[in-house]
């Protein structure tokens, strides 16, 4: 295991009620003007807009609403947010939604606090933040597992650019599983595989010898894909959501990552190509991984193979190494399926060449990828994915 240094600095409160319970405590500790941050209004249809705001309000907070957050939320969404949250002298926010509502919030938390472009701050300067306006999330969709860590995920239009800006973190997370009760089923499952997808690309980060990190993974691993398979049977299974959600968390919070460098190749695949088709996210990922898989197997097959054995079930006897391996992604390309997941581009919609070049030519390669891939067999790779 590499050397690290690991702090979690988010404050978790679990549970049925969760908001209701403890968000009056952490509003006592935050000046007078919230901003209110949330997407495209379906926490109005549930109830859950109303329930804050009435917590918000008895707590003599001065609420400013900031709805419209999109599923792949913009640069320009996180600008207009920062102006606000300066015109308005916010003191803190609460971010209330998925992944998307709280990556935008982070971004506008750093934002506001800056006279400079955040972005260039960070990709032309060098240079980080160090302040931001105080903020909490309120989950109501999970798999991102945002809500515990300082990256956030922003689509760039005007440089058809999808990537991470850094900084501002979360000082509380309010994970609610009856809050993703009303979420459509293809959004829950979606989510779900993004947390697969964290989990497997750091996995198959370095070093690929057996260490305590990669050992809490697998059983991460096994316990979202079984409850996955636990919400086909019923939808509404609370005892499936919570553990998906506290998956999530445990997926992103830095935990796994401890002593490692990630992969996450897949990942900026499917970033530049949401950047040049707004697809959603775990779809996208869905499609990409076993392709990419097959790909690089051969590179990393010891960690394949432990892959398919511990996580797939893979039986090994009789078997070779690559036989493991293949059956491994094999058995994730049938999950995926088995999912409602898509397995092609094409199903998405996505079919034109000229774009899967663009994306193959400005992806990030990443560190810690198991093989070093050119941008060529990229471009093969996403044309065996239409």
């Amino acid at each position: 295991m590499n050397t690290f240094n690991y702090e979690l600095k988010t404050k978790t409160y679990f549970g049925k009620n969760a908001a209701k319970e403890n968000l009056p405590t952490e509003l006592s500790k935050v000046g007078k003007t919230v901003m209110l941050a949330y997407g495209g209004g379906s926490i109005k249809k549930n109830g859950i807009y109303d329930e804050i705001k009435e917590i918000l309000e008895n707590a003599g907070k001065e609420v400013v609403d900031f709805s419209g957050i999109m599923p792949n939320p913009t640069y320009k969404k996180v600008q207009e947010g920062a102006k606000l949250a300066k015109d308005k002298k916010v003191d803190f926010i609460l971010a209330v939604g998925g992944g998307s509502v709280i990556d935008c919030c982070k971004i506008i938390s750093a934002q506001a606090k800056l006279e400079k472009d955040i972005w260039n701050m960070e990709y032309v300067d060098g240079q980080f933040p160090t302040d931001g306006i105080l903020m909490g999330a309120i989950v109501t969709a999970s798999g991102t597992g945002a809500e515990m860590n300082a990256g956030a995920v922003i689509t760039h239009e005007e440089k058809m650019w999808k990537g991470p800006i850094v900084r501002t973190q979360a000082g509380f997370a309010i994970l609610d599983p009856w809050y993703t009760k009303s979420l459509p089923m293809k959004q829950v499952i979606s989510g779900a595989f993004d947390t697969l997808s964290h989990c497997m690309e750091t996995y198959l980060g370095t070093p690929r010898i057996p260490n305590l990190s990669d050992q809490i993974n697998e059983s991460i691993m096994r316990v979202v894909i079984e409850n996955m398979k636990k919400l086909l049977i019923d939808a509404y299974d609370m005892d499936a959501r919570s553990e998906l959600m506290w998956a999530s968390a445990m997926a992103e919070n830095g935990i796994l990552k401890i002593g490692k460098v990630t992969d996450f190749q897949v990942h900026q695949i499917e970033h530049q190509l949401g950047a040049y088709t707004d697809c959603n996210h775990g779809q996208g990922l869905a499609v990409i991984h076993p392709v990419l898989y097959r790909h690089m197997y051969k590179e990393g097959l010891n960690q394949f193979v432990r892959l398919a054995k511990e996580v797939w079930h893979v039986d090994s006897v009789d078997k070779t190494a690559e036989d493991i391996a293949l059956a491994g992604i094999e058995a994730l390309a049938s999950f995926i399926k088995d999912m409602g997941l898509p397995t092609t581009l094409t199903e998405m919609k996505i079919t034109d060449e000229n774009i899967l070049r663009n994306v193959a030519d400005t992806c990030n390669l990443t560190a810690g990828c198991v093989k070093k891939f050119e941008r060529d067999e990229i471009f093969e790779i996403l044309k065996e994915c239409l």
